[in-house]
């Protein structure tokens, strides 16, 4: 190898800058969750975990429920339109056509709209138009839209990552086309599958803006799909911006970031069970 570099040093100079890439990345990653854990575990106390929230012990956890049901609502109506979606783009319609490259062009501009002009959206279509008001439902809806482009995408990339040797090989033994994709195709394409779905579920559990605006942020347990609630990402933002709870928004990002990981670590589990 040293001869090789002697040889062309360029190639000295990428490897060295993808090291100092991996390097810093590793390095800002380690300092963020580090800094969050550090000013944030010293002020997790029982109080905080608490049914009901209070003025006196800031409970987190009505924002943890609403929380978790936002994800898991929103996963419900998101996955399988976006993984069917994205097997007929690849599978059933015609590759490379105009109705295709509509679909995507289509995607690629909602994922690139601002959050808080889906949360405008969703306040004045579900929450105005069909009198859902600021709900469970109203948010759910609109993280779904939000995340369904990314979602689709990375299932069309997965299931054109599976080679078509598979799929060939399943005709040539008498397969259909749906017992191709339901056997063959959609099991070698899960795991990048689940890896948009991981990042699906980051971006709802990071949102602000369009929860504010279509869930609201009363600090309470939703009792319905058509009640006002909190996520932890607007309590962490509620707490710092009031100025006097400084502490217990900390403590909110360290569980913030503790949900983060286990859901990955989660998700990564499964992943590699059905590989």
């Amino acid at each position: 190898m040293k001869n090789l570099f002697r040889k062309k040093p360029v190639d000295l100079l990428l490897f060295l800058l993808t090291w100092l890439s991996i390097m810093a990345t590793a390095a800002v990653l380690l300092f963020v969750v580090g800094y969050v854990l550090i000013n944030g575990l010293p002020h997790i106390s029982l109080s905080l975990f608490a049914v009901q929230f209070t003025a006196q012990n800031q409970s987190l956890f009505p924002a943890l429920i609403g929380t978790l049901l936002i994800v898991g609502l929103s996963l419900i109506l998101a996955v399988p339109l976006g993984v069917f979606s994205a097997i007929f783009l690849v599978e059933y319609a015609k590759r490379g056509s105009t109705f295709v490259k509509a679909v995507r062009l289509t995607t690629e501009t909602l994922a690139g709209i601002p959050s808080i002009v889906y949360g405008l959206f969703g306040f004045i279509f579900f929450g105005v138009f069909l009198g859902w008001g600021l709900s469970l439902m109203s948010g759910a809806f609109t993280v779904s839209i939000m995340i369904l482009p990314l979602i689709m995408r990375t299932t069309e990339e997965s299931l054109k990552s599976v080679p078509d040797t598979y799929r060939e090989g399943s005709y040539g033994l008498g397969a259909g086309r749906l017992r191709t994709i339901v056997r063959i195709v959609l099991p070698a394409a899960t795991p990048g599958i689940l890896a948009g779905v991981i990042l699906a579920i980051g971006r709802i559990i990071g949102e602000t803006a369009a929860i504010i605006f279509t869930l609201g942020n009363v600090a309470r347990i939703p009792n319905n799909l058509f009640d006002t609630g909190r996520t932890l990402s607007a309590h962490m933002y509620a707490l710092a911006n009031e100025g006097t709870h400084e502490g217990q928004a900390h403590a909110t990002a360290a569980v913030l970031l503790i949900v983060v990981i286990l859901i990955n670590a989660l998700s990564s589990r499964i992943a590699r069970l059905i590989k």
